[in-house]
């Protein structure tokens, strides 16, 4: 436990914050209470998300010297929290809403009333492109030839066993988008539709970048102990990180919301990141990974289908924290019952 212990400062602080941001919102204990379990639930989101993260991260700070891993582990983090978790929704919400980063970060924290209101203006392609970005990524991680290990077997097998036709996933995400667009009217239409194909290019560019990362791993290699390993951490966390910010507008349009959560989310995979380095060893739990997954999948059909229909945000949450929980019982059942501490999934 002595490796999270600034995590559970930071999420004691910021579940803190969240019940007095609900509180002076609502200005009732059961808005404290809806913010503060809000909070939680990307918290957890996050940490599921970035499972992945934490391993990469621990592999390679191995091969780093001290002095660098310390910097990854303090500089890094900043990075990461204020960055991605912050400074990156406040993009979404600019480019979303089209005002400038100072109009919009004194909307959120001055006339949350007139904020809320250009966030809904603007939450069909918000929608359309994290709903088609989301697909992508859950899809992405069953549509695997070289996945071997599965949670719900019937469904996983068939999907990994299709993985081998080119272009599958494409295909059945514009196949759910066409579908979903036949459900606006004109105008809504073609918002959602442009949405969802910017989402899509977004997830392919993003791909392009790791396989341009991964063809360019000698360079990392030479640069292991400085900067260039530095920076090639960074640019992974950036990627891993982006479906849990896409995500976030599932549960919550609020900036400051998504930011408290998803900083709490990120100390822990710093702390899991420690831990994995200093123990030697990687994932415990062979079925958290796929519980992850679901969930992504879950929250961007509930993206889609926000689009149109109001569904309330702790259906949402519950719904993934569900996916996420009985994926790590039965990662502990099949751990009980194979006798060992369990394996990466």
């Amino acid at each position: 436990m002595r490796y999270f212990r600034w995590a559970f400062a930071v999420t004691v602080l910021g579940l803190a914050l969240g019940a007095l941001l609900g509180w002076q919102q609502a200005g009732t204990i059961e808005g404290a209470a809806t913010i503060f379990f809000i909070c939680t639930v990307l918290a957890v989101l996050e940490i599921s998300l970035s499972f992945d993260n934490a391993i990469v991260n621990a592999n390679k700070l191995k091969t780093m010297s001290p002095v660098w891993q310390r910097r990854f582990l303090t500089w890094g983090i900043l990075i990461a929290v204020f960055g991605m978790r912050i400074i990156f929704p406040l993009l979404i919400v600019v480019v979303a809403a089209q005002i400038s980063p100072v109009e919009a970060l004194v909307l959120a924290a001055s006339e949350p009333e007139q904020y809320a209101a250009i966030m809904h203006d603007a939450h069909l392609s918000i929608a359309a492109f994290g709903g088609t970005f989301l697909m992508m990524v859950g899809l992405g991680f069953f549509f695997d030839g070289e996945k071997d290990i599965h949670w719900v077997q019937w469904l996983e097998r068939t999907m990994s066993s299709y993985a081998g036709v080119r272009g599958i996933e494409v295909a059945v995400v514009l196949l759910i988008v066409l579908g979903f667009t036949t459900l606006h009217d004109d105008v809504a239409a073609r918002t959602f539709l442009k949405a969802s194909i910017w989402g899509l290019l977004t997830f392919l560019l993003v791909e392009v970048l790791g396989g341009v990362l991964d063809r360019r791993a000698v360079m990392a290699a030479g640069a292991q102990g400085g900067l260039g390993a530095f920076l090639y951490l960074e640019v992974l966390d950036a990627s891993f990180s982006f479906d849990g910010v896409i995500g976030a507008f599932a549960l919550s349009q609020n900036l400051f919301v998504i930011a408290i959560g998803l900083g709490i989310g990120a100390m822990y995979v710093r702390s899991m990141t420690i831990m994995l380095v200093e123990q030697g060893t990687l994932a415990q739990y062979r079925f958290l990974e796929h519980g992850a997954f679901y969930a992504i999948i879950v929250l961007s059909v509930v993206m889609y289908a926000q689009s149109f229909v109001h569904i309330p945000e702790v259906i949402t949450g519950l719904g993934g924290a569900a996916l996420i929980g009985v994926s790590l019982w039965s990662s502990v059942r099949w751990n009980r019952k194979n006798g060992c501490a369990g394996e990466g999934a």
